[in-house]
């Protein structure tokens, strides 16, 4: 409990929108390491890379070519050292992103599973590949792409011909699932460890740490599970939250174990938080991401919910305490739509944000940040023609309309009135168009701006250093939400829709940071609404 990353500020860095050094529209290694200041004035501990391995970017990165190498817009080896170096420096951490459920179909071991298949040839079973039904020419299965469409493609000979043989997917048809039933599959990811420990990597975001393996039967699942894709590893579902994970992730952990004070924290849904700690329980991750109990109650349609808010909160951080693990919080990723437009948009988002904001920060354990959250980023409206997130593009082929996370993930501005915002060079075109509203929201504008969620961030994360103790409720008036922990210190939270006179005086505490303009009414406190507010007990010799 004592490590650093028991109370890290992590702040996820998407690399290909965060600074382009090159001028090809992409950001990159050499970005990173050039803002590693910004990064560590804004009061950040560690940093977690979204994938930079080689990989034909059908996902974005999370399609892997290579697993012990660097995508060549993202920079070369000799800078991901220069990176770990610098951030090292500084007292930051280095994350990376690992894929472990699926590779890039243009992964060696794919192209050489798909060679073995078209000459005829039993495959290689490092996938999971299997006959299709009605003489092969439809899927094993009716399981459904979290993307879209079946999970299943026919693979085909050189002259198009079906083979009768499919392989799975449970998302694009450019990641086909590996078969974790292979003991190469799991002595390659243990040397891929092992390979970026040497070189000095502090830990790994897992993605999708529920998946991996598969019920061998791979049985149908009910119709309208299917359809929905079901992200959710409910307890009977045959190909996420299995048991045999686990034990996978113990492993994992032991390789860990053999370097000091690293950290594995996974991306897993569950039905539960009883269910979301089994991947904490028995030295198995480290930390584990909590998504439905946390992260998705942030939406304007749940904002009044103290009550739910709260429970979530003591769930959590007993279910993690009884595990001996650290609670996270997070409140955006780029997987989900910005905090901002969640909250309702506009200057009432962004006030809700920035109250929400405060409540994170204030909890106790680690937090992960996403890039461009503290600076109040929306999600951007884009046109379809420039739309790269296979989610979108898989639901245009259906004649559907998915929007995808493409939204959420367009280039940061860091200065100036006009694209690129200092994003790239002058006159580059990032890969995703930059809002012309982009100016309002660049690190330069809100660093000038007293009341911009930039300060706001900096202000609480600079305080936070001093945070200790447990959290403990504290009651007062209705429509507050108030919590306590040592030293006198007090977050509170207004989440209603009016002012409301708090029970606090403010001769005895001092206002430390705050999301909007607290005022006093007579000897108290008045918060307005959707405001937050940290404050600290005056110690008064006597």
């Amino acid at each position: 409990m004592g490590s650093w990353h028991a109370n890290v500020v992590c702040y996820q860095v998407y690399l290909p929108s965060f600074l382009d050094t090159d001028g090809d529209g992409r950001g990159d290694l050499a970005g990173v390491r050039a803002k590693l200041p910004y990064l560590c004035e804004l009061g950040v501990s560690a940093i977690w890379l979204s994938p930079c391995y080689p990989s034909p970017m059908a996902d974005g990165g999370y399609d892997v070519s290579d697993y012990r190498g660097i995508r060549p817009d993202c920079g070369d080896m000799a800078d991901m050292a220069a990176l770990i170096e610098d951030a090292h420096a500084l007292g930051i951490k280095v994350l990376l992103d690992i894929v472990p459920n699926h590779t890039s179909d243009r992964h060696p071991w794919f192209r050489a599973t798909l060679a073995a298949i078209q000459a005829g040839a039993p495959e290689p079973g490092r996938y999971i590949v299997r006959a299709g039904r009605a003489d092969g020419q439809a899927p094993p299965n009716n399981w459904r792409s979290l993307f879209g469409g079946s999970a299943w493609t026919q693979i085909r000979d050189d002259s198009g011909t079906g083979t009768g043989q499919w392989y799975l997917h449970m998302f694009a048809p450019e990641q086909p699932d590996l078969n974790w039933t292979d003991p190469a599959v799991r002595a390659e990811f243990e040397d891929v460890l092992v390979f970026w420990f040497d070189r000095g990597i502090d830990g790994f975001r897992i993605d999708v740490a529920h998946g991996l393996f598969k019920d061998p039967m791979l049985p149908d699942v009910d119709p309208e599970s299917a359809a929905a894709g079901m992200l959710e590893a409910t307890e009977d579902s045959p190909y996420w939250g299995r048991p045999e994970v686990f034990d996978l992730w113990a492993s994992w952990r032991r390789v860990a174990d053999r370097y000091p004070d690293r950290l594995l924290i996974g991306e897993a849904w569950a039905p539960n938080v009883t269910a979301l700690s089994a991947y904490i329980h028995d030295r198995r991750l480290h930390q584990v991401f909590n998504f439905d109990g946390f992260l998705h109650r942030f939406t304007a349609e749940q904002w009044p919910d103290t009550a739910g808010l709260r429970r979530a909160v003591d769930d959590w951080l007993a279910a993690t305490a009884k595990e001996n693990a650290t609670a996270t919080w997070v409140l955006e990723n780029h997987d989900v739509p910005r905090l901002v437009t969640r909250l309702g948009g506009g200057s009432l988002g962004k006030r809700r944000a920035e109250t929400a904001a405060l409540l994170l920060l204030a909890l106790p354990g680690a937090v992960y940040l996403y890039q461009g959250q503290e600076l109040g980023l929306p999600e951007v409206e884009l046109p379809d023609e420039v739309r790269a997130d296979p989610i979108f593009l898989r639901a245009r082929a259906r004649g559907q309309r998915k929007e995808g996370r493409d939204g959420c993930r367009v280039p940061i501005g860091w200065a100036g009135s006009a694209p690129p915002y200092g994003f790239g060079p002058e006159g580059s075109t990032p890969w995703l168009p930059q809002p012309a509203y982009w100016a309002d929201y660049t690190v330069e504008r809100q660093a000038q701006q007293p009341n911009s969620t930039l300060r706001c961030y900096l202000a609480a994360l600079r305080h936070r250093k001093n945070l200790r103790g447990e959290l403990h409720w504290v009651p007062d008036r209705d429509g507050l939400l108030m919590f306590a922990r040592d030293n006198g210190f007090r977050c509170v939270l207004n989440v209603s829709a009016h002012s409301v006179v708090s029970a606090i005086a403010p001769t005895d505490y001092t206002v430390l940071v705050a999301s909007g303009p607290v005022g006093t009414t007579g000897p108290t406190f008045e918060l307005p609404p959707d405001t937050a507010v940290w404050l600290r007990r005056n110690h008064i010799a006597g």
